[in-house]
């Protein structure tokens, strides 16, 4: 199976690399692309970048393969997918949220976030008017996005992080049962998150019943130090057959 890795906010295809290689040891194709005005594209538009330019590029790469992949996608990537499966539903097999924004048509990431008050995000975030851009403090982002991580791991995330644009979490998603609705859903819970909390991501989840659940002791940023058992997770969910834990 294609397998399509979206990152979330401030970070790029850099933050996969534990788990891509024990993807494709199972056997899988997987893409990592940077998502415009991240990592290698973290100029392009900068801060005029929307949720169009996203998921557009993303419904690029799906073109160039010859059948359905399955989105995996973390943080404020959930909305990258969700809307990628409206836009593409012939060429997506599934969605898997990561700690990741599940929302429903007509919503948008903003409204959610101001809701979230245990959030560490919530509290730190800065953010740029005159840009159209976010961002975390240094000296905030171990507690918020890296608390079970190795320094090794803080210490690339540190040097790679760059400004989130801000008009994708101001948009509204536009999601139909006819296309989005169709594909099927999948929810990775991380239980020590202080970025998406536990609760949201449990509120998100009911209303947004998914095909499957499943749960990693770990916080925001599980590719780093829950590598195994993310890949683990996501191999799950592409062989339906094994048993979810």
């Amino acid at each position: 199976m294609d397998m399509v890795l979206l990152h979330g906010s401030w970070h790029g295809a850099w933050c996969w690399h534990k788990v891509v290689p024990r993807l494709e040891a199972a056997g899988h194709r997987v893409l990592v692309p940077d998502l415009p005005a991240h990592g290698t594209q973290w100029r392009w538009l900068r801060g005029r970048t929307t949720l169009h330019h996203m998921a557009r590029a993303v419904c690029n790469l799906l073109d160039t393969l010859p059948e359905p992949a399955l989105l995996v996608a973390h943080s404020r990537g959930g909305i990258v997918a969700s809307t990628v499966a409206e836009m593409r539903s012939d060429k997506v097999a599934g969605c898997v949220y990561l700690a990741a924004y599940l929302l429903r048509d007509g919503e948008r990431v903003a409204d959610y976030f101001r809701q979230d008050k245990d959030s560490l995000v919530r509290r730190h975030i800065q953010i740029s008017r005159s840009t159209l851009t976010d961002a975390l403090p240094p000296a905030a982002r171990q507690a918020t996005l890296y608390a079970d991580c190795d320094a090794a791991d803080v210490a690339l995330a540190q040097s790679l992080l760059t400004p989130e644009p801000s008009l994708p979490a101001l948009t509204r998603l536009r999601l139909t049962d006819k296309r989005y609705g169709r594909i099927p859903r999948h929810y990775i819970e991380l239980t020590q998150d202080c970025a998406i909390t536990p609760a949201l991501q449990r509120r998100m989840v009911a209303q947004s019943p998914c095909a499957s659940v499943q749960h990693i002791e770990a916080s925001h940023s599980a590719y780093f130090c829950q590598p195994v058992a993310l890949s683990a997770a996501i191999l799950r969910v592409a062989a339906p057959q094994a048993p979810l834990g």
